[in-house]
């Protein structure tokens, strides 16, 4: 009996060291290329809740084993993530809350059909079970004249219970603007917004090398002017349309809000027409390509620099990862390799010390006006890809333009948080908290 005792002290201990030498990765804003620890990291955050019980359950274990040590690395655990738990589930500050983007009394203007689904709380466990929605796979929206490439789409509708809120959401999944795919590990958030009456339209918009922004930005609005044209046969209402997405995506999103009646940034086959959206939102989608390329080290990891040794990315996805996803392996984009991932020089002909101007026009930096929509930045804040600071930057200029602006940054959070088991991720759900207010106020 005491040897059983002995060895229970034992794996506790050591799973205990191990959780506590994760809990590092909090204090550490990580540099690319890290791809283990960071997805270590987005992992522990979203677990954090379940590593508290856990870490309670080893302090009564400690207690009752009289082990000093296994208490105290316990609590420690209890403490530190605890504290996460807190910290990525606290609203915004005061700058960029909704009280100062929409006034104090604005959820107020929410209809109740709306607040009928919204999460309780930015603090629980686990996304609510809703309704199944209605789900369309692979619909073609657009035909590139060129080519003759057609685009798809997912399309996510309220179930036939549901009341419709008239909105559409388009949303384009992050990429590094060079592979990946729509619906992959969305639909916790496209059934929890379906609820709500939205409509979804998921974009499997071009990607590099197939074509560069100026077409990715072109795919996006070919999807705006496809919804509106749609709109009664789905029940929307065309001047309700909201375009969003996830870092690359999120940068598509803003370039396609900010630049709507702009014709250098228009297909076309749609000059003229009506491309403009109700709202935007940017889940850490770079602001600024410049300040992205020295962030991400593209500095050092696409080209020779004099005294400095080129930094290593990865180029292969390990064996183990390629047989788990099997088909998709090759949908998804994967099969291309990491080495060109992200990497801007090849989309826009150069480094930005040889075409500093191209790196402005495909930055949305650029293009804040006084006429931009509303907009909501939700942002992590060790993000290792994107710059928060050009998010914040961003921010000012929309609110020097009296753009009602929302922006949340995410405390000890890295970039793709939502991605990571985000029906228990506490950093996704008061993301997911932000978007559906900021939707139900652009209904």
């Amino acid at each position: 009996m005491n040897f059983l005792v002995m060895l229970l002290q034992i794996l506790l201990t050591v799973v205990c060291i191990l959780t506590a030498a994760t809990s590092i990765l909090f204090f550490i804003r990580l540099r690319w290329p890290a791809p283990v620890w960071w997805i270590l990291k987005l992992y522990a955050s979203s677990l954090s809740y379940f590593i508290v019980f856990t870490g309670i359950i080893c302090m009564i274990a400690g207690w009752t084993m009289h082990s000093t040590f296994l208490f105290t690395i316990a609590s420690y655990i209890v403490l530190v993530y605890a504290a996460h738990f807190l910290l990525v589930t606290a609203a915004p500050k005061q700058s960029g809350s909704f009280e100062n983007a929409f006034g104090i009394q604005y959820e107020s203007r929410i209809k109740p059909d709306q607040k009928k689904f919204f999460l309780s709380s930015r603090r629980i466990f686990s996304l609510p079970e809703v309704s199944e929605p209605g789900f369309i796979k692979d619909l073609p929206f657009a035909t590139i004249a060129e080519s003759s490439r057609t685009i798809y789409a997912d399309l996510w509708h309220p179930a036939e219970t549901t009341k419709p809120s008239k909105l559409a959401f388009i949303f384009l999944h992050g990429s590094a603007f060079y592979f990946l795919d729509k619906d992959m590990g969305t639909r916790p958030l496209f059934r929890h917004l379906t609820a709500q009456g939205h409509l979804i339209m998921d974009v499997a918009y071009r990607l590099a090398p197939e074509t560069d922004i100026m077409g990715m930005v072109h795919d996006v609005k070919r999807a705006i002017h496809w919804i509106k044209s749609n709109a009664a046969e789905y029940q929307i209402n065309p001047d309700r349309i909201v375009v969003g997405g996830g870092s690359a995506g999120g940068t598509l999103a803003l370039m396609a809000a900010y630049t709507a009646k702009d014709d250098r940034f228009t297909p076309p086959e749609l000059t003229g027409k009506d491309l403009s959206c109700e709202g935007v939102i940017s889940l850490y989608g770079p602001t600024d390509l410049a300040a992205h390329y020295y962030h991400t080290r593209q500095h050092l990891t696409t080209r020779e620099v004099p005294g400095q040794p080129k930094k290593k990315v990865p180029t292969q996805m390990p064996e183990w990862i390629k047989k788990k996803m099997g088909s998709d392996y090759h949908r998804l984009g994967l099969d291309k390799g990491f080495e060109k991932a992200g990497a801007l020089a090849p989309l826009l002909g150069g480094h930005p010390d040889e075409c500093a101007d191209t790196y402005a026009f495909y930055s949305p930096l650029t293009h804040v006006h006084a006429k931009c929509p509303p907009t909501l930045l939700i942002h992590g804040g060790h993000d290792l890809m994107a710059p928060v600071r050009t998010t914040r930057l961003l921010k000012e200029r929309l609110s020097g333009k009296n753009i009602p602006v929302v922006m949340h940054i995410l405390p000890q959070t890295d970039h793709a948080f939502d991605m990571a088991l985000p029906k228990l991720s506490p950093a996704t759900h008061s993301a997911i908290y932000d978007m559906e207010r900021f939707l139900a106020m652009m209904v």
